[in-house]
């Protein structure tokens, strides 16, 4: 503990100490911190928040979202699909440069060709990288990578894939260098070689991560001046929050990220505003985030459980469904900074969501009691007690789902996991009854509506629920092939209404992106997929 407390307090004066350094050389640095500290700045690795943030400000890929999270040009200008919809025709722009490194026999940054995306998204493919985002290609054709010439390069998918240039935006598919691979090899984790608007200049791992601004980064504004604004990013990694949550008090860090129980009532009223007394200081910045929270049933048939055997019955999750408040759940237990999920499986914020056409569950409990006795449990009589597999993080929604089934007579008890053993026994039907939560990889709603698709079913896939219906897969498929935005949305909602009448997951809430950011800074956005993007900030 001792050893403890003195890194974190070394940590802070080392924050501090470049604070003041950065103020008396005039120079402008973002600072926020990452509690779970970053493992790798190799895109290949780009799994969780805490890399992708980092990563988003040193590389860039073919294609990027915009702030409304539709497909918008990067590196590549422009591109078009084929008839078909299997191949896509990228053009490249030819003022693209990697970042000087020593990689490079002159120490100068090289030009990007198309050659460099063919190296870097193969690398992806490989095997032997063991990228965990090695799924995004597994629908390219075998050889569908080509560069035909330096501001030419295509992709070949093996069928029709609507949703395969949001999947572009994805960090794993920004190109890299193969001079920085060949040279550091897996040490490219702390040597990483880019195009972004950052480079790193300091990395002491486990104290902080410093980025200085790229002078020659290819974008600009609308007044034509290069991006970034910021000369420098500074992140820490104070894994305590409360020690956290008094720098940004204090104005040594910009930003606070998410609601934590240790500061959540001090920042928020319970209507969700900001507390009045740092409206001078503070600005809160709030977004339904792509983020479902969920409880999910196991549905399959072929396995002989005694829970199972209860949750075969459409009927009984139906009422399950209909006997949770989620109103009073949202405000009582998070600040109203969630939103109900009522209107199906894929979340608000996503651009085909659409409550008026999707009609999910409200609180009826007298139709939940309706169902039970439709179903042979009258006022949960004779209903086995139900098991409520959770996490420590979420105990408090679980209790809450308790209390709120022994008002309709259904008993029930809650098992708390330890999170890694959670997901492991979920992903091997080893629970009936779970607590389960799916966060948008890219910005398409078949990233969730693949959760019910049958050729999915865990440990394979993502189908934990192992909800299998002929008929969702057929639309499924279909909407596949529908290239058109509007039209694929008609079928992604005929299929989230399906999920919602089947009932294979009790529905919680929708997720919100949180942010709490100094007033000094302008220009700071947030976006429902959470991302980081800090080349229009200033401060």
């Amino acid at each position: 503990m001792r050893h403890t407390h003195t890194f974190i307090f070394l940590a802070l004066c080392a924050l501090v100490a470049c604070g003041r350094k950065d103020a008396a050389n005039g120079r402008s640095c973002f600072y926020y911190n990452e509690p779970q500290g970053v493992t790798s700045l190799d895109p290949a690795f780009a799994n969780n928040k805490a890399n992708i943030w980092p990563v988003t400000q040193l590389f860039n890929g073919l294609v990027q979202l915009n702030d409304s999270l539709l497909v918008e040009p990067c590196i590549a200008k422009t591109w078009n699909i084929s008839p078909d919809g299997k191949t896509y025709t990228f053009t490249l722009r030819t003022d693209v440069f990697f970042n000087r490194s020593e990689v490079f026999a002159d120490s100068v940054g090289r030009k990007v060709t198309a050659a460099d995306f063919l190296y870097s998204f193969n690398r992806i493919k490989d095997s032997k990288t063991a990228s965990p985002g090695e799924w995004v290609f597994r629908t390219v054709a075998s050889d569908g990578f080509a560069a035909p010439n330096d501001t030419t390069f295509t992709i070949t998918l093996k069928e029709p894939y609507a949703p395969f240039l949001q999947i572009l935006t994805m960090p794993y598919c920004v190109v890299v260098p193969r001079e920085g691979i060949e040279k550091y090899g897996k040490d490219f984790r702390s040597h990483p070689v880019g195009t972004g608007p950052f480079f790193v200049k300091y990395w002491y791992e486990g104290n902080r991560l410093i980025l200085w601004k790229n002078p020659n980064y290819f974008e600009r504004d609308d007044k034509g001046q290069r991006l970034p604004y910021l000369d420098a990013v500074c992140i820490s990694f104070i894994a305590d929050k409360q020690v956290a949550f008094l720098e940004f008090a204090k104005g040594q860090i910009d930003m606070l990220q998410d609601i934590d129980g240790v500061y959540k009532d001090e920042l928020l009223t319970k209507a969700g505003t900001l507390n009045t007394k740092y409206a001078d200081r503070f600005s809160l910045l709030s977004i339904p985030y792509l983020n479902t929270e969920y409880m999910g049933f196991l549905v399959d048939e072929t396995l002989p459980r005694v829970q199972t055997g209860v949750y075969k019955d459409k009927r009984i999750r139906q009422a399950l469904n209909y006997a949770i408040d989620r109103d009073k759940m949202a405000r009582y237990l998070r600040n109203n900074m969630i939103t109900p999920a009522t209107a199906g499986f894929v979340p608000k914020g996503m651009p085909s969501f659409n409550a008026d056409v999707v009609k999910g569950y409200s609180y009826n409990p007298t139709e939940a009691r309706r169902l039970l006795k439709e179903a042979g449990y009258p006022n949960g009589v004779g209903l086995p007690m139900l098991v409520i597999n959770t996490t420590a993080n979420y105990l408090d929604i679980c209790e809450f789902i308790q209390s709120e089934l022994s008002a309709i007579g259904v008993k029930s008890k809650i098992e708390v996991n330890e999170s890694a053993t959670h997901r492991k026994i979920v992903a091997n039907q080893g629970m009936d009854f779970f607590r389960g939560s799916w966060l948008g990889d890219y910005p398409d709603a078949e990233n969730y509506l693949s959760l019910f698709y049958s050729k999915n079913f865990a440990p394979g896939g993502p189908n934990y629920t192992h909800f299998k219906s002929a008929e969702y897969d057929k639309l499924f498929e279909e909407a596949m092939r529908v290239v058109d935005d509007s039209a694929r949305f008609v079928l992604y909602q005929q299929l989230d209404q399906m999920v919602v009448d089947n009932a294979p997951v009790m529905f919680l809430y929708y997720d919100r992106a949180v942010r709490f950011v100094n007033r000094r800074i302008t220009g700071f956005g947030i976006d429902p997929m959470n991302r980081l993007v800090l080349k229009r900030v200033r401060k």
